[in-house]
């Protein structure tokens, strides 16, 4: 029986939160992979934050998802068929596939997922690109010391939740920043010392009441008005580590920078931006780290999983009201 592919492909470049005219529903027959691919039949699709800004044609780390295209997006799933010599037809592989049904990939462009150690889907959150973000970005720019102070936003999220969880186990005292008292509930099940509520609270006083000799380090998700907040409560040295500015992803008009970007200089303090493909040759390590502290039960995973792959362009909105407790993924198949 030939198999049918489905896709969503970008139709239009949106203007704020992405609507249902910005996207295709595709349909095509499904391919034989080539000499050194394999075919996946794709499980579960992971929803990025990320994902708002390959849609727009600017400059950026990345070029943009071009119009006509199968939307860009981390996947895990099953090898169906094989010309690669190291995965076998029933191996378990995650990597960038798309938002499709099915993919075709280079062997070398995925990696294999050990689906005894963690569900598949934990492949596509803290075993996976958000796991590996959350790590080089803390450990490599971050650099945290037993007894230092880290604050992370968006602590509720895929990223912010493994930070946290990270600086724990290098002793540190960690407050995470959250929306809603579930999510500040989930933050403190992890593991974190204190977590503000962002809606109910004031983030400025609250930051000065949890981290009375101000902030070493400050892993941001969120940008804008958090930002301010975390950079007028610096401790001297502090590194602020810019990972991603969800707040300020789908405004219509100017983006709003930090007005309180003097506190680095008065504290002799950095902020630096990263992306986690910056990382990739060390991949490997990142996964053994974390694929350790899973196993040894130092580092839990929380996966929202929505089902129905029609639901994509609904379920990806969710990023963007804070609708989603940990990674947020789309359950495609069965596994």
């Amino acid at each position: 029986m030939e198999l049918i592919n489905h896709q969503f492909q970008l139709a239009a470049r949106p203007v704020g939160l992405p609507k249902p005219s910005d996207w295709h529903y595709a349909e095509a027959p499904v391919a034989d992979p080539g000499p050194d691919e394999v075919l996946v039949k794709i499980n579960y699709i992971g929803l990025e934050p990320a994902m708002r800004g390959w849609m727009n044609d600017s400059r950026s780390y990345i070029a943009p998802v071009g119009i006509g295209d199968v939307m860009r997006g981390f996947a895990a799933g099953e090898v169906i068929a094989s010309n690669f010599a190291g995965l076998s037809v029933g191996d378990h592989v995650s990597g960038l596939l798309g938002v499709q049904e099915y993919a075709i990939a280079n062997g070398n462009a995925v990696q294999k997922a050990d689906t005894e150690l963690a569900p598949l889907e934990t492949y596509l959150g803290t075993l996976g690109m958000p796991g590996w973000t959350a790590y080089f970005g803390l450990i490599d720019i971050g650099k945290p010391a037993e007894g230092d102070t880290v604050v992370v936003s968006g602590a509720g999220g895929a990223v912010g939740g493994v930070v946290g969880q990270i600086a724990k186990l290098k002793g540190c005292h960690v407050v995470g920043i959250a929306g809603g008292a579930e999510k500040c509930s989930y933050v403190t099940e992890l593991g974190f010392d204190a977590a503000i509520d962002y809606k109910s609270e004031d983030v400025m006083e609250a930051l000065g009441e949890q981290c009375p000799k101000g902030i070493d380090v400050f892993f941001d998700n969120v940008g804008g008005e958090i930002l301010d907040a975390a950079l007028a409560n610096l401790a001297r040295y502090a590194r602020v580590i810019l990972c991603g500015a969800i707040s300020q992803y789908n405004v219509t008009d100017a983006m709003k920078g930090p007005s309180n970007y003097m506190a680095l200089l008065v504290n002799h303090a950095s902020m630096t931006g990263f992306v986690v493909s910056d990382y990739l040759d060390r991949v490997g390590e990142a996964a053994t780290a974390l694929g350790g502290w899973v196993a040894s039960g130092e580092l839990s995973s929380r996966e929202d999983i929505a089902e129905g792959f029609e639901n994509f362009p609904d379920t990806l909105l969710r990023l963007f009201s804070g609708a989603n407790t940990g990674k947020l993924v789309l359950k495609v198949g069965g596994d």
